[in-house]
């Protein structure tokens, strides 16, 4: 014995090691194809079909006066906005579609990567998923149901308060429900005033 204890299962799987991707990392000719590729596809597939029509419908609602051009600019502003915003929501579309390629690359350390970030995010009693020490040992059980000793607990920990009544005729700056006794000032139409 080495004195060091092992906690290991005797049936546990072995997971194998995830690759260390940093910002050092320098990617293989495979995989700079596919980044290629899939910057290429989603600039053509996505951004600018998605930039088109979000200018296309900007101008619409701008011809038809639902939204209102700049005074000085026109509606140069909102079509840019729209462009850019179609833009990267086309990008951002293809973030999967790209994460799907890179697996699907047989000798990438990257694609491991990113298979290994998938099986631990799956698989939901593997080696990679942890448990929480809230977890409940008792089966066929929702993790929904709660017992009597965790309603104690949460109570404990948790004090039951009661909501403050909004106020909408008190200024933003003015905490509710602590009131000043202000004395209510009547005024007739002849300008006498008295306090009720």
């Amino acid at each position: 014995m080495n004195g060091r204890a092992d906690f290991r299962e005797s049936n546990a799987e072995v997971p194998r090691p995830i690759p260390h991707i940093g910002a050092d990392y320098i990617p293989t000719e495979e995989e700079r194809r596919v980044f290629a590729e899939c910057s290429d596809e989603s600039f053509w597939f996505r951004s600018v079909p998605l930039a088109a029509t979000s200018m296309l419908i900007t101008q619409g609602l701008i011809s038809k006066g639902i939204l209102s051009s700049h005074p000085k600019y026109g509606s140069i502003p909102k079509l840019i906005f729209a462009c850019i915003m179609g833009y990267f929501a086309g990008k951002l579309s293809y973030v999967k579609t790209c994460q799907e390629k890179f697996k699907n690359l047989e000798n990438s350390p990257l694609g491991e990567a990113l298979r290994s970030g998938e099986a631990r995010r799956s698989s939901p009693h593997g080696h990679y998923s942890q448990k929480s020490k809230y977890d409940s040992n008792v089966s066929g059980q929702s993790s929904f149901v709660t017992s009597p000793a965790a309603d104690n607990i949460e109570k404990e920990v948790f004090p039951h308060y009661e909501p403050i009544p909004f106020s909408a005729s008190m200024n933003e700056s003015t905490p509710t429900g602590i009131t000043d006794h202000i004395a209510q000032v009547k005024v007739n139409k002849y300008g006498d005033t008295w306090d009720e």
